[in-house]
């Protein structure tokens, strides 16, 4: 597999993958959503609230908060050496104790790992009024999208690379305006392809011309990767191929044992 990076920025990544095949990228997908570690809030105990939000939804609200992840320090509980009891190799634990008035944010959450603090500091939490007051202590562990979906790491999907092939088109003006993504040019007399990798295979083209042909190949996709800020689209792939690679481990090692 070959991959060439298309478009970065904050919120997206887009790369061309070569050589591959729909079961190898749906495979990368369907990892990346479900097995993936990052981590996230999974228990709180509210030690005062006297805010207008109940406990539950404060509860819901935090354990959503974004945490930056760092998986050289920390590992799933079930693979940690406290077997799941849960130790400073597998948990984190985060503090807030704040009084009104003012909107609690999630900047305002206290980690002991300046490694692993919310992504998005002005996300709200709640807004307190005067004498009113809120302190929890919250214990976040790695998980994965399969558990909760507040662990997956972002969302990625992917479509066929484009491959369009123009012919003697005549109403050159009329194709490159009825494409929604301005995938075309007019060089003069002619209907040039601009930008071949924004084309989201509508075909609108070949409705308004029947010289124009839009297909794709099964070796060849465009994958985009929005991560929610927990890991960097890097890290994400990376993560998943290692994912990939540990479970077909396991399943060469089964078959072996098969009699």
């Amino acid at each position: 597999m070959e991959m060439k990076l298309i478009s970065q920025n904050e919120n997206k990544t887009t790369f061309l993958a070569k050589g591959t095949s729909p079961a190898e990228v749906n495979t990368l997908r369907r990892i990346t959503t479900n097995k993936v570690p990052t981590m996230a809030i999974d228990t709180i105990e509210i030690i005062e609230n006297t805010s207008a939000v109940y406990n539950e939804m404060l509860a819901h609200r935090i354990g959503l908060t974004v945490l930056k992840t760092d998986l050289k320090s920390y590992f799933v509980q079930a693979d940690c050496k406290c077997e799941g009891e849960g130790c400073a190799r597998c948990t984190l634990q985060l503090t807030l104790d704040v009084e009104g008035p003012c909107t609690v944010y999630a900047e305002q959450i206290k980690s002991k790992d300046p490694k692993v603090v919310p992504v998005h500091s002005k996300t709200p939490l709640t807004k307190l009024l005067e004498n009113q007051k809120l302190k929890f202590i919250a214990t976040a562990k790695l998980g994965s999208g399969k558990e909760h979906i507040k662990f997956s790491p972002g969302i990625i999907y992917y479509k066929g690379n484009p491959d369009i092939k123009i012919g003697n088109v005549k109403n050159v003006k009329e194709i490159a305006e009825v494409c929604p993504k301005q995938v075309y040019k007019v060089d003069g007399s002619k209907l040039k392809v601009a930008k071949q990798q924004d084309c989201i295979l509508c075909k609108a083209c070949e409705d308004a011309s029947k010289e124009i042909k839009v297909n794709t190949n099964n070796k060849d996709f465009i994958i985009t990767i929005e991560p929610w800020g927990q890991l960097t689209p890097k890290e994400i792939i990376s993560s998943a191929a290692d994912v990939i690679s540990k479970q077909t481990k396991e399943m060469i090692d089964a078959v072996k044992k098969i009699k």
